[in-house]
């Protein structure tokens, strides 16, 4: 790398492009990732401990050591066997591992196939999506997720090893690049697997409580079976919502006529109007608040990121708002 990229923004170094992301592109997040913690002060994002052993000692997961019976020690903690052996009572000492498995929900169905500006609103998600797989490997966690589209999922069970992050990882760009690919095709039928409301559906069955699960998406499927499952799996789970979205999604272009097309049909959208710029804006205002209240019933964060935004600055200023 040369001296005078080193001396670059570490956002200008990582943010990706484009409307396709390359899985070089994936791998060079973990970098991202640990600017990120630096910048952090060491914290973890969603508030886990990661692989980290607590200091409360009692009946947790990992077995620790013997030691010779106090007054006051939970008898079903005695090891009969090792008390027969040496005549004494010994009691087993257990230490709890406090570690959280983090699951990420990534969105690449066509409608995340949109940007004006920088990046689409899939690449943006990609990207989301392995700085915070690369946070959780980095801070011990095992790490898991669901990559969905319009017509296919891939669901990667959580283990906490880099082969895993790199599958879910290779799923994710495999997703990215069939929208460019397979977009036509997509757009030609109606065979699709379901909505946002589908997928947390799925990655539900493997989630387990005590986990931290990331959803990044725009949204736009979202409906009410979508919310209960949110409330469902945020009863025991740390549920983080990543809302993706584009600048023209929220004001319309400069005045002038364009022609528009969604795939199928064409059309001319006239941006003079003063009043028309105003509704378009205040649709899609009404619906990040709305999108917003629910989940604030829900207790669930919401983290807004666009398309024209760094996304490891964006991360760092709103993990520097909630930790």
């Amino acid at each position: 790398m040369s001296k005078q990229a080193r001396t670059l923004p570490h956002q200008a170094l990582y943010q990706s492009t484009g409307a396709v992301i390359s899985l070089q592109d994936l791998l060079l997040q973990r970098y991202a990732a640990r600017t990120l913690e630096y910048a952090s002060h060491k914290r973890s994002v969603a508030g886990i401990s990661g692989q980290h052993l607590s200091k409360i000692r009692g009946r947790g997961i990992d077995f620790e050591e013997f030691r010779p019976y106090q007054a006051g020690d939970d008898i079903r903690t005695i090891d009969w066997r090792v008390t027969a052996r040496t005549g004494k009572p010994f009691t087993k000492v257990f230490r709890e591992e406090r570690e959280r498995p983090v699951l990420i929900a990534v969105d690449q169905s066509s409608s995340m196939f949109f940007g004006s500006h920088v990046a689409f609103k899939s690449v943006i998600a990609a990207q989301a999506a392995a700085i915070f797989c690369w946070l959780a490997i980095d801070n011990g966690d095992r790490v898991g997720g669901l990559v969905y589209s319009d017509d296919n999922f891939a669901l990667v069970r959580p283990k906490r090893s880099r082969r895993s992050a790199l599958h879910l990882l290779n799923q994710v760009q495999l997703a990215n690049a069939d929208l460019a690919t397979g977009l036509a095709q997509r757009l030609s039928t109606a065979d699709e697997i379901g909505g946002l409301a589908t997928a947390l559906g799925r990655i539900r069955r493997i989630t387990k409580p005590g986990s931290t699960l990331y959803v990044i998406s725009d949204f736009s499927s979202i409906d009410e079976a979508g919310f209960q499952y949110l409330y469902q799996l945020s009863r025991h789970n740390n549920v983080v919502c990543c809302f993706i979205h584009d600048e023209l999604e929220e004001n319309l272009p400069v005045p002038g006529y364009y022609s528009i097309t969604d795939g199928r049909n064409k059309g001319t959208l006239n941006t003079f109007s003063k009043k028309a710029r105003d509704n378009y804006r205040s649709v899609f205002q009404q619906r990040v608040d709305v999108l917003r209240a629910e989940l604030t019933k829900l207790q669930i964060p919401l983290l807004t990121i666009r398309t024209d935004e760094p996304v490891v600055e964006r991360i760092h200023q709103w993990t520097s708002q909630t930790l």
